[in-house]
Order: structure tokens, then sequence, then C-alpha cells
């Protein structure tokens, strides 16, 4: 239970920074070079670099070498995970939205 509890902070940690999403949402499109990345940011090559550690570790993104750069490629599972997780949540908080509708509308029909 703690492995997978520390899989899912790695990745909330991950997604909670602006950058790292937006990175994220470009590698989702295609593969990209570590440089391609970088050209989207007012951020040193080395600064989007750490970004990647953090996505890497996360195992939202994987990196393979490509004679010399570094292509990032979207690894699509731990976002599965993630999105399990807060579907649970999701579904709790439906259940009692439902359940409070219902109850309003039982006292609507009884009236004043």
């Amino acid at each position: 239970m703690v492995e997978r509890t520390d899989a899912l902070d790695a990745v909330f940690g991950a997604l909670s920074d602006p950058t790292r999403r937006d990175i994220l949402k470009r590698v989702s499109k295609k593969s990209m070079s570590i440089g391609e990345i970088a050209r989207h940011y007012e951020l040193t090559f080395a600064a989007v670099a750490k970004h990647l550690v953090v996505l890497e570790r996360a195992a939202l993104v994987t990196k393979t070498r490509q004679g010399k750069e570094q292509i990032v490629t979207i690894a699509p599972l731990a976002l599965a995970a993630a999105n399990t997780h807060l579907e649970y949540y999701r579904e709790l908080w439906q259940g009692r939205l439902e359940s409070l509708d219902q109850f309003l509308r039982t006292l609507n029909r009884k009236g004043p």
C-alpha cells in the first residue's frame, strides 16, 4: 500500500506544477527532444531538464536516446492510476449529491 501511495504522491506532486503539466500536454501530442521542449519556455535548458526528471520519477514520461538527443514520450499508465484514485472520489460525491437531490425533491413535494 505504501508503494502505491508513494507512486500517487509522485504523480500528484509532478502535476502540481503548471510547467510540468504543460510539458506533459505537449509530449502527449508527440514525442519531443528535450531541446524541442525547452524552446517553448523562458527557462534554462537545465531547468527544463529538472522538470523532466520530476516527470520521469513519477513515471509520467520516459526518455530514450536517439543519437545525441534524448526523446521524451508520455507514459500514460501513471495517469491511469491517478485517474482511478480520483474516480473513487467522483463517484463518492456523485452519490452524495444524488442523495441530497432526492432529499430536496422530497421536501418540495411535502410543501410548506
